[in-house]
C-alpha cells in the first residue's frame, strides 16, 4: 500500500459517518475494500498511530483523577486536624460545658415535678442530660482541669445523679466517675487527682455509691456494668488515697460486699471484683479487719470456700476468686478477735479436709492454718488442730511435698515454710497432751521424721550460705536490708526447722543423740543450729506483746544453751 492510497482512505472515513446511507462509487470503493479492515484495527489497537492531540489528551484523563485524589485526601487530613483542634478542651470549653450540664440536670428536674405521672414529657429531658454526661467524659482527657472542674461547683450536682430516679442515669454517672478517677489518668496530674477526690470525699462518695449500688439490678447487663463501673472507682480511690479504705468500709461498703458475695447468683465478673476488693479493704486496715470479724465476714468467706473443698474452681477466673478469699481469710486472722470467730465457725476442720481432699483448695488452706496458728494468739487453734486429729494430716505433708501438678500446689520452698511453720507454731503454743502427742511422732518409724528434720535443715543452711556469700560480693552494706534477703532466701525456714529441733531435743535424747550422729556423718556443727537460733531470738518482729516476745528470746537461749 502507498501513501497515495492511505491519502485516499482518510477523508472517506470522516463522510462515511456523517451519511452511513450514502453508496460509495464503484472505482473508489473497489480497490480498499479487502485492505480497510486491517486498517482499523491498526488504527484502534497501535497506539504508534494516535495523533499528538490524543496522546496528550489521554495523559490528562489518566492525570486527573491522580490529582482529585490528592486534593481529596489534603482536604481530608485538613478536616481531621481542624477536628482534633476543637476536640481538645480548654478552660473556656469546660466552663461551656459545665454551664450546658446544669442547665439540663435543672431542666430535668423541672419537667419531672411538673409533668411526674406522664413520662413521655420529660424522658427529652433526660436524653439530653444523658448526652451532656457523656461529653463531661472528655475532662478526663484533660486532668489538668480538675481544679477548674471543682471550682465551677460541679461535683455535687455531678454526685446528686447518683440518686436520680432513672438508673440509665446513675449508671452513666458512675461510668463517667470511673473515667475521671481512673489512676493512669490520675498519675498525669497529682495536684489535679488531689483536688477531685477531696472534693469526691467531702461530698460522701463513698455512701452514695454504696447507697446506688443497693438498687442496682444485676440481672440487666447496664446495671451490671453500672456495678462494675462503681467497684471500679473505690479501686481507683483506694489505691491513690488509702485513708479511703476505711472510709468506704464504714459507709457500708464492707456490709454491701459480704451481702453480695452471699447472694446465689452463678459465677461471674462482678463476684470476682467483689472478692478484690474485700481483700484490698482488709488488707492492711487493722480497723477493717475487725469490722469484718463483726459483720461475721469470717463465717462468710469460710461458706463461701466451703465450696471448694472437694470441687476445683471451673475457670481461671474462678481460682482467682477463691485465691482471693483465702488471703481475706488470711488477712482477717492477722487481728486476734477474728482467730477465735474462725475457730467457733469450725474454719480448722475445713481447712483441715481441704488437706485431705488434695485439691487446687490445699495451697489455701495450708496458708490459712498458718496464720490462725502462728504466735501467742493462735494457742487455741493448736490445742484444737491436735484434737481433730490435724497431726494425721500435716506430718504427711512433711514427711513428703508435693510436686506440682498443672499448678495445682505452692512451690516446694513456700509448701515446706508453711508446714514447717505450723509444727513450729504447735511446739510453741500446745500444752499436756497435744505437746506429747506432738513430740511422739519424732520418735515414731526409726526417728524418720527426725532424718526428714535434717534433711530441711542442710537443704536451707546450703541456700543460706549461698546467700550470705552474694552479699559478700556485693558489698552490701545495709544490715536490716540483707536480713530481709536472707530471710527470703531461706533464712526464715531455717529458722523454723532448727527452732523444731531444739523443742524436740530438750525433751527426747534419743532424738538429740539421732540429731548429733547425722551432723557428724554431714561434716556439720552443732554451733551452726546455735548460730541460727541466736539470731533468731534477737529478731522475733513485732508478733504479740513486749512481754511476750521477752518470754520468747528468754525461752530460745534457754532452749539454745541445753543444746
Amino acid at each position: 500500500m502507498d501513501i497515495g492510497e492511505l491519502l485516499s482512505y482518510k477523508p472517506e472515513q470522516t463522510p462515511k459517518r456523517k451519511a452511513d446511507d450514502d453508496e460509495p462509487e464503484p472505482d473508489d470503493a473497489e480497490p480498499p475494500t479487502p485492505e480497510r479492515p486491517s486498517k482499523l484495527k491498526k488504527t484502534s489497537h497501535n497506539p504508534e498511530s494516535s495523533s499528538l492531540s490524543d496522546i496528550i489528551s489521554r495523559e490528562e484523563s489518566f492525570r486527573s483523577p491522580g490529582q482529585a485524589e490528592i486534593e481529596k485526601l489534603n482536604i481530608m487530613r485538613y478536616v481531621e486536624n481542624e477536628a482534633a483542634d476543637v476536640d481538645i478542651l480548654n478552660e473556656a470549653g469546660l466552663r461551656k460545658l459545665v454551664l450546658i450540664f446544669e442547665k439540663r440536670v435543672l431542666k430535668n428536674q423541672e419537667m419531672r415535678i411538673k409533668f411526674s405521672e406522664n413520662p413521655e414529657k420529660f424522658m427529652e429531658t433526660e436524653l439530653e442530660l444523658h448526652e451532656v454526661l457523656q461529653q463531661l467524659q472528655s475532662i478526663a482527657t484533660v486532668p489538668d482541669l480538675y481544679p477548674l472542674f471543682v471550682e465551677l461547683n460541679a461535683v455535687p450536682s455531678l454526685l446528686e445523679l447518683l440518686s436520680h430516679p432513672n438508673t440509665d442515669i446513675s449508671v452513666t454517672v458512675c461510668d463517667l466517675l470511673q473515667e475521671l478517677t481512673d489512676v493512669d489518668i490520675l498519675h498525669e496530674s497529682i495536684e489535679g487527682a488531689e483536688v477531685l477526690i477531696e472534693a469526691l470525699r467531702k461530698q460522701q462518695i463513698c455512701a452514695l455509691l454504696v447507697q446506688n449500688l443497693d438498687r442496682l439490678d444485676e440481672t440487666e447487663k447496664e446495671e451490671s456494668k453500672g456495678v462494675h463501673d462503681t467497684l471500679a472507682v473505690f479501686e481507683n480511690l483506694m489505691e491513690i488515697k488509702m485513708e479511703v479504705c476505711v472510709e468506704a468500709a464504714n459507709q457500708g461498703l464492707m456490709q454491701w460486699l459480704l451481702k453480695r458475695l452471699k447472694a446465689k447468683l452463678p459465677f461471674e465478673a462482678n463476684k470476682l471484683y467483689c472478692s478484690e476488693i474485700l481483700s484490698i479493704l482488709i488488707q492492711d486496715s487493722k480497723e477493717n479487719r475487725l469490722l469484718l470479724g463483726s459483720l461475721d465476714g469470717i463465717d462468710v468467706l469460710l461458706q463461701q470456700l466451703a465450696v471448694y473443698k472437694r470441687h476445683d474452681p471451673a475457670t481461671v477466673e474462678e481460682s482467682e476468686f477463691m485465691e482471693n478469699l483465702f488471703n481475706s481469710i488470711c488477712s482477717a486472722l492477722m487481728a486476734a478477735e477474728n482467730r477465735e470467730k474462725f475457730l467457733k465457725g469450725e474454719g480448722l476442720q475445713l481447712m483441715n479436709l481441704m488437706l485431705r481432699e488434695k485439691k487446687l483448695s490445699r495451697n489455701g488452706s495450708l496458708k490459712v492454718l498458718d496464720y490462725a496458728m502462728s504466735g501467742p494468739d493462735g494457742k487455741d487453734n493448736c490445742n484444737k488442730f491436735v484434737e481433730i486429729l490435724g497431726l494425721r494430716t500435716i506430718f504427711p505433708l512433711f514427711m513428703k511435698t508435693p510436686k506440682r501438678n498443672k499448678k495445682r500446689l505452692l512451690g516446694m520452698d513456700e509448701y515446706e515454710e508453711h508446714v514447717c511453720s505450723i509444727i513450729a507454731s504447735m511446739l510453741r503454743n500446745c500444752k499436756s497432751a497435744q505437746r506429747q502427742r506432738l513430740l511422739a511422732k519424732f520418735s515414731e518409724s526409726d526417728f524418720e521424721k527426725v532424718e526428714r528434720l535434717m534433711e530441711f535443715h542442710l537443704k536451707y543452711l546450703n541456700k543460706v550460705e549461698a546467700i550470705d556469700e552474694k552479699l559478700e560480693q556485693e558489698d552490701a552494706d545495709d544490715p536490716d536490708a540483707n536480713y530481709l534477703t536472707r530471710l527470703s532466701g531461706g533464712l526464715f525456714t531455717l529458722q523454723l526447722v532448727d527452732y523444731i529441733i531444739l523443742e524436740v531435743c530438750a525433751t527426747n535424747d534419743a532424738v538429740k543423740q539421732r540429731i548429733l550422729r547425722i551432723l557428724n556423718m554431714r561434716g556439720q556443727e552443732m554451733n551452726v543450729i546455735r548460730q541460727v537460733m541466736r539470731e533468731y531470738a534477737g529478731n522475733l518482729g513485732d508478733a504479740g506483746d513486749k512481754e511476750w516476745r521477752d518470754q520468747e528470746e528468754a525461752h530460745i537461749i534457754q532452749l539454745v544453751d541445753r543444746f
